[in-house]
């Protein structure tokens, strides 16, 4: 497969992706921006995924819900808005299009134009914001069950999940860094039922944690089942697992090197948490752990690009 070819279907998945975990998050936030009006911020959720450090440049967003969704999704100066994510998921997808479903094309095209349209625009500035994150979602939806039952099971689709899974990964860690975080500031979350309710909601392991865990919420459980629970589809080690398992079948005699020191790189990452538990991460430090995923996580980012894609 050429490299140009690899790169964009890896890409157009990493947006995908992107977008799927952002609209998530809003949309549980916004409904808790509506329950807890004095105690709540949009500053992690802004920190996350509009990739804003500066703290003016925070506070000039304000913390008024319906902004904040709108620069979120519609800003086109905003570079991670859901608009510029799928416009350039639609970009790379164009073109590959030789190489994907016609329905797979279909149904990015249709997430394009939805999330371009004037209906969308009007849910989030005057009527109700959930009912717009609800349809981009489902949009989303509809592209990975699309993906799912129309694409070949080759080399492409092996760069597909690798983008996925590598993403997901990625927003895990920085959602719990970013959680966790805030309990320093506040040790009172550390209690706080609706807290942990909330960040579970916006993995989407609710449901998950409930049938798993029967004594209520706990921090730590938490902490096991995103990090460490591999039967849950959004946990760092399920994402570490699934990026070794589609690399392992892009292996031939070709790029033996090139195979070798990136599968090195994920077997390295995949074995430091397969082999973790709460309590040794506790001992190390939870922001310390955290941060050294993230960096093994763009470590195999870098591989990728330099040995797959000949961006070196």
């Amino acid at each position: 497969m050429l490299s140009r070819v690899a790169s964009s279907l890896y890409w157009m998945s990493r947006y995908i992706e992107r977008s799927d975990g952002l609209l998530r998050m809003l949309k549980i936030n916004y409904a808790s921006s509506q329950d807890t009006i004095q105690t709540f911020t949009w500053e992690p959720v802004i920190r996350i995924f509009a990739g804003l450090r500066n703290a003016d440049e925070i506070a000039a967003l304000g913390n008024d819900s319906r902004s904040v969704l709108k620069y979120m999704v519609l800003d086109r100066e905003n570079p991670n808005s859901i608009l510029n994510i799928i416009t350039l998921a639609r970009e790379n997808a164009r073109g590959v299009q030789e190489l994907i479903s016609k329905d797979l094309w279909q149904s990015l095209n249709e997430y394009y134009h939805t999330v371009r349209g004037q209906n969308i625009a009007f849910l989030l500035e005057k009527d109700d914001p959930i009912t717009a994150m609800d349809i981009l979602i489902k949009q989303g939806m509809l592209y990975y069950g699309t993906l799912e039952i129309t694409m070949e099971r080759g080399e492409g689709r092996g760069f597909i999940n690798i983008g996925k899974f590598l993403e997901r990964g990625i927003q895990s860690v920085d959602i719990l860094d970013t959680k966790f975080g805030s309990i320093d500031d506040n040790p009172n979350l550390l209690t706080d039922t609706s807290y942990w309710k909330h960040l579970l909601l916006s993995l989407g392991g609710y449901e998950i944690y409930l049938k798993t865990y029967r004594q209520g919420f706990e921090a730590e459980n938490v902490l096991e089942q995103v990090v460490l629970n591999n039967d849950f589809p959004r946990s760092v080690l399920y994402s570490v697992n699934h990026i070794q398992r589609y690399f392992d079948k892009l292996k031939h005699e070709s790029n033996m090197p090139e195979f070798r020191d990136l599968s090195f790189l994920i077997g390295r990452l995949q074995s430091s948490i397969k082999y973790s538990s709460v309590k040794t991460i506790r001992q190390d430090g939870l922001h310390d752990y955290l941060t050294n995923i993230r960096s093994e996580l763009f470590k195999i980012g870098d591989a990728l690009n330099k040995h797959y894609f000949a961006y070196s």
